[in-house]
């Protein structure tokens, strides 16, 4: 007989089983009880106030009488929706920001077609970025406002800053990698941060497939972790079912994780193949469009946020920044949690939002 049955007496295994049917029961009457409506995502009250194409400029309803007189804009990355930072009504970095004064905008890039195939850097940073930034400028008849680029939106906010140092009064950026150069990291190799026969043949794939699909994005991603992403999570799952509020939690999740738009081919050739592969950013020979990248140009207040414990986004990347800034009034911040943890995580949405404002506040002038 095996050992494990000789150590477990009937009466156990018997509770167990009818513990484990008593969840079940429950999360089915749970998930037969829910509708879509109820694991909406981005459910903080906002407004359109300029679309081009498929982007979408959004403010979020100020919920201070006087907001913080500089604006905040959000640069996603391109990968997966923005809503993450306004997952629901009590896990929202949006929220919180808003209740501590600050007047929050965010860019939405929407779902990129086949029309957009040879949609470029030079389009996103000069064209949309550059849009967004001047229509909020001209609705607060203000010279320079604030930046908040998370993940490859703050690799796209620091090109940005550097190109246009006069629009950005302070940058702010969170779990942005900075040196791609990381051998260590899956991420990293994936993306081919390594050269010659192992390097992915990204001129192949946009050549095949035009746009990246986002479902070949969500499998690089869960493969880093596949028993803890694709399978340790659902064998969970029977744990958290006689809980409504659990399951909701981890619907929204994968709603999030799952709803992940095209990537335009060109604006991903050029990614990967500019940062990733030759990881120019720190090399100072980034050109979107006319203009040459150069973080030296960073004179404005700068802080960077990043994870300790990120496997996407390792903390040495984004750390890299500091040496190449050319600003004096530099901070780094870390949170003990992963890159998902950064929007999560709710020690993180009590201490991460007052970081920001506080840094904010105190450059206001």
């Amino acid at each position: 007989m095996l050992p494990f049955l000789t150590q477990m007496r009937l009466e156990d295994a018997t509770h167990e089983y009818a513990e484990l049917t008593k969840k079940l029961l429950k999360g089915i009457e749970n998930l037969s009880s829910l509708r879509e409506e109820d694991i909406e995502i981005g459910v903080t009250p906002k407004e359109v106030v300029y679309k081009e194409d498929k982007v979408v400029l959004y403010r979020f309803q100020p919920a201070v009488e006087k907001p913080l007189g500089i604006p905040v804009l959000i640069v996603y990355a391109l990968v997966n929706r923005p809503f993450m930072v306004d997952l629901q009504e009590n896990r929202s970095l949006v929220a919180n920001l808003l209740k501590l004064g600050l007047d929050v905008y965010l860019i939405d890039w929407g779902y990129p077609t086949r029309a957009d195939r040879w949609l470029t850097l030079d389009d996103y940073i000069n064209g949309y970025i550059n849009n967004c930034v001047d229509a909020i400028r001209q609705k607060h008849e203000l010279d320079k406002i604030n930046l908040l680029g998370i993940c490859q939106g703050g690799t796209f906010s620091l090109c940005y800053s550097s190109l246009y140092p006069e629009k950005v009064k302070n940058l702010i950026v969170m779990v942005a990698p900075v040196d791609f150069y990381m051998p260590k990291a899956l991420l990293n190799m994936r993306g081919g941060c390594s050269l010659g026969s192992e390097a992915l043949d990204i001129d192949l794939m946009v050549e095949a497939l035009g746009n990246i699909p986002g479902d070949f994005l969500n499998l690089e991603f869960l493969m880093l972790k596949p028993r803890q992403l694709g399978i340790q999570k659902y064998l969970d799952f029977p744990e958290i079912a006689g809980s409504e509020d659990k399951v909701l939690n981890f619907l929204r999740m994968e709603k999030w994780i799952f709803d992940s738009p095209d990537q335009a081919g060109e604006a991903y050739r050029q990614f990967l193949k500019e940062f990733y592969q030759q990881n120019k950013l720190i090399k100072g020979e980034i050109e979107i469009g006319e203009g040459k990248v150069n973080l030296n140009n960073l004179k404005m207040p700068i802080l960077n946020l990043y994870a300790e414990k990120d496997h996407l986004v390792p903390p040495e990347s984004s750390l890299a920044l500091e040496k190449y800034v050319g600003t004096d009034d530099y901070t780094v911040h870390s949170f003990p949690v992963g890159h998902i943890g950064m929007y999560v995580s709710g020690k993180v949405q009590r201490d991460l939002p007052p970081t920001i404002v506080d840094w904010l506040t105190a450059r206001s002038e």
